[in-house]
Order: C-alpha cells, then structure tokens, then sequence
C-alpha cells in the first residue's frame, strides 16, 4: 500500500509540475526563455507518461515517452531557436493581456479545472480523476497563451502545451493505442515543419509575424 501511495504521489508531483511550468511559460518575456521552458515542460510530460507506464505495466506508453523526449525536448526547442534567430524575430514577446491579470486568469483557469474534473470523474481510478483535472489545467492554460499572446511563435508554443495536456490525459486514462499516439507525433511534426514554412513566407511578406500588425495590415487592404 505504501508503494502504490508513492507511485500516486510521484505521478501527481509530475503532472503538478508540468502545472507550474505553464506558469513559468506564462510569465516568461523573451521567446528564446519562453522556448527553453517549454522544452522544460516536455521533459516533465517524458518523466509523467513514463512514470505512467511504469504504474500501469504498459510497455508502449515508453515509446511515447521516447518520442515526446526526443521530439519535444530536442528536435522541437532547437528548431524554434533556429527559426527565431535566422527569422530575426523580435526576442521580446508581445502580449495583449499585461502579466498580472493573466496570471490571475491563470489561476481561475486552473480552478476551473479542479471543480469541473473532480466531479465528473468521481468514480475512476483515484490516480486518473487527479491526472485528468492535472492535465484539463495544462490545456487550458496553453490556450490562455495562444489568446494573450500576439507574436505567432509563442502561439505555436502556447497550442503544442495544449498537445502536452491532451497526451498527459490520454496517458493518465489507461493510455491510447501505440498507432494512435505515434499518428499524433509524426501529425504534429508535420504540422511543425508546414507552420516553420508559413513563418518564412509571412516574414518574406510583411516583415513581421506579429498578429495585430497582419490584422491591420488586411484591414488596410479591404
């Protein structure tokens, strides 16, 4: 009993973090800052499904936790820093929310979370009712990062910790098929690659990727 109680607190400690780190995106002012924390947050999502595997005896939740590490810890943050640097883009990121009111968003969102799941998942597994409320938080506060963030880029960070959220629910809820899941990464590699390319053009274009700039630019051309 004493090491199932260590197996549901460790899992909590991770999914907790991956939490706070949504914060820590959330408070971040530079893209490159913004990119390493995201990376911290994909190394957390690795620890938790792996963790997860290991509680549930499923050995193909380990390769989604291979492929989350080497997608989202490296291959992911190094080409965001690449992109940055050879786009020259403006290493301040730009919000339309100041820190203090998103925080407190933050925080209600994260609330939300906690009275919505708990109740509705009242009789699962104790360890999957916690890791879902966990992982609604981590969703939702990548969408509050994709709302109050002006510069495409963090938008991009803000929807693929939205990605973190959904495949630590998936995990934390006995786990998805092993074809499903490595659909899911080759889909969001892909969608990386078509997004990097977009980039380039709107910066060839318009000198600028930040959002409200495009948006006043259409509004002078109509």
């Amino acid at each position: 009993m004493e090491i199932g109680q260590l197996s549901f607190d460790i899992a909590h400690l991770l999914a907790g973090g991956m939490v706070l780190i949504s914060f820590l995106m959330l408070y971040q002012g530079r893209l490159n800052a913004l990119i390493t924390v995201f990376a911290l947050q994909a190394v957390a999502l690795a620890l938790s499904v792996g963790w997860q595997a290991h509680i549930q005896h499923s050995e193909h939740l380990y390769i989604t936790a291979a492929v989350a590490f080497v997608f989202k810890v490296l291959i992911i943050p190094y080409a965001l820093h690449q992109m940055v640097t050879r786009l020259g883009l403006h290493r301040q990121v730009e919000t339309s929310l100041s820190l203090g009111p998103t925080m407190l968003v933050g925080i209600g969102l994260v609330a939300l979370s906690l009275v919505v799941m708990l109740p509705v998942t009242v009789g699962s597994n104790p360890l999957a009712r916690e890791d879902l409320a966990f992982a609604l938080s981590v969703v939702l506060l990548g969408f509050l990062m994709m709302v109050t963030r002006r510069n495409a880029v963090s938008q991009i960070v803000g929807f693929m910790s939205m990605e973190n959220g959904l495949i630590l629910a998936a995990a934390g809820a006995s786990g998805m098929p092993l074809v499903v899941e490595i659909s899911v990464a080759f889909s969001v590699l892909i969608a990386f690659i078509v997004i990097g390319v977009v980039l380039s053009r709107i910066r060839e274009s318009f000198d600028t990727v930040d959002v409200d700039a495009l948006d006043q630019f259409r509004g002078g051309r109509s």
